[in-house]
């Protein structure tokens, strides 16, 4: 009678559903919680973004004033105030390049094409723009130049996330953005004119 009884019971296991919810519950949760973080990493490194662009384009409008040479240091302080806000452990790299005119942004210095490839070879003669006596594929000189030059303002931002996702998805715990503009100086003066000269190496 007991294995009868049994038998009889089986039927009731297979569909009671006691417990249902908590199973549902642990397959769903970290699917969820995985989705939710990410919203936050997300959201994060947007609002950080535009923070930081902002920043970068302020600094780069006080740079190109006639005071911005002598107050490098205190302008790029600023952006770093304006970022502990957000990312209170970020770290900001920043690079000032500078051109004469925004045609100039990006373009390699000229050279003579002897053989026709249209790549420069190292015996090949070449104009001397930024005065660093070796061809460069981008002739800017460093620093922020002077007056009316073009200036390429550049920052790499690297901040840790709000929530530890980075091990979660393979990735690093701390994130890196970059911010630049493109602003020509204030024309407080006469654009200083650069010394051009051909060079062919030997």
């Amino acid at each position: 009678m007991a294995g009868l009884s049994s038998l009889r019971k089986a039927p009731n296991l297979a569909s009671d559903s006691n417990g249902v919810t908590v199973v549902e519950f642990a397959l769903i949760a970290p699917v969820f919680l995985l989705m939710l973080l990410g919203t936050f990493d997300l959201g994060q490194a947007i609002y950080l973004q535009g923070v930081f662009h902002g920043a970068v384009q302020d600094a780069g409008r006080d740079a190109g004033l006639e005071s911005g040479a002598a107050n490098l240091t205190a302008i790029d302080n600023q952006v770093m105030l304006q970022i502990k806000s957000v990312a209170p452990a970020g770290a900001i790299i920043s690079s000032r390049r500078n051109y004469t005119t925004f045609n100039d942004v990006g373009t390699p210095e000229d050279f003579e094409d002897a053989n026709n490839n249209n790549v420069y070879d190292d015996n090949e003669c070449f104009t001397d723009v930024n005065g660093n006596d070796q061809w460069d594929s981008d002739r800017a000189a460093n620093g922020l130049g002077g007056a009316d030059d073009v200036v390429v303002y550049t920052a790499t931002l690297s901040y840790d996330r709000i929530v530890p996702i980075g091990g979660m998805m393979g990735w690093s715990d701390r994130n890196t953005i970059s911010a630049s503009t493109v602003l020509r100086n204030q024309p407080f003066g006469s654009q200083a004119a650069r010394p051009e000269k051909q060079v062919c190496p030997t």
